[in-house]
């Protein structure tokens, strides 16, 4: 199975274990990426509320790029590259704006590009392939947090449930754990206000962690860089505003799956978490 990949910013530079784990378990799996060439930042998060042609183009640019190496279909592991390329996708069906997207590249972008996040090239894989592969079962009792930019705006990425998704909890289950059934599967953890507000962050994330933590969850699983930084790296502050505090680790689904797969905390990145997570 071969197909493009656009990394992004985050999993290149601040999430470089989410990076890690999804090269490795593509690897394990067969899966051969292919990197496209010479990618730049899609623009998530700012780049849509200030410049509409810019929030346009820079995604746009990404894609063009990919068509250019023959790649019909791309996997964006980031929860916000998923949703901006996805959006930018939807948003150049407009013959207007793409011409004049396309004038500002400089490039021909065609819009024959498929754009899928992590969860759905695990499944075009197939879960019974990766239930064979599974060598140490993912024996935990796990929280499945989705946040907001993986599932929405439904209309345009018309991946899972809205309100309670399942296709994490589903893959969970492939790997050999169990779910909890939970409030804030798709709650905001206060996104990239973490610098700015980071008051704002722990509140949020901390409703987050209280509730999987409430309900017996051993770890809560992610697919979204900023999320994951966010519950983890922020634990500090977001214990502050808990009574009790909440130790649970988060993982990227890919670093679940990765263990299950029999592969190793070095590969898997799982050295580079604030809160330690227990093999």
């Amino acid at each position: 199975m071969k197909i493009g990949y656009y990394p992004g910013c985050s999993l290149t530079g601040s999430s470089r274990e989410y990076n890690e784990s999804v090269v490795s378990v593509a690897k394990a799996l067969g899966i051969e990426l292919v990197e496209i060439k010479d990618w730049n930042c899609c623009g998530a998060t700012a780049a849509h509320a200030l410049n509409e042609e810019l929030s346009l183009s820079l995604p746009a640019r990404i894609m063009a790029n990919a068509e250019e190496m023959g790649l019909t279909e791309i996997v964006v592991p980031c929860a916000a590259c998923y949703n901006r390329l996805s959006v930018t996708r939807h948003e150049l069906e407009d013959e207007g704006k793409r011409s004049r997207v396309n004038e500002i590249l400089g490039k021909s972008y065609t819009g024959n590009l498929r754009i899928i996040n992590v969860l759905q090239m695990l499944e075009q894989f197939g879960t019974d392939q990766i239930k064979s592969k599974v060598v140490k079962p993912y024996a935990r009792k796990v929280a499945c947090y989705y946040g907001c930019l993986l599932v929405r705006p439904h209309k345009i990425l018309q991946f899972d449930r809205v309100e309670d998704p399942q296709s994490m909890d589903d893959m969970i289950r492939v790997i050999g754990g169990s779910t909890v059934d939970w409030a804030f599967k798709t709650e905001c953890c206060g996104a990239g206000f973490s610098v700015s507000r980071t008051d704002l962050v722990a509140r949020l994330s901390g409703n987050i962690l209280k509730d999987a933590n409430d309900r017996g969850a051993q770890a809560v699983i992610v697919a979204c860089p900023m999320c994951q930084s966010n519950l983890d790296m922020r634990r500090g502050a977001i214990n502050k505003t808990l009574a009790t505090p909440v130790g649970i680790p988060v993982l990227y689904i890919t670093q679940a799956i990765g263990l299950a797969l029999g592969l190793g905390a070095e590969e898997l990145g799982l050295k580079r978490h604030f809160v330690t997570v227990e093999l």
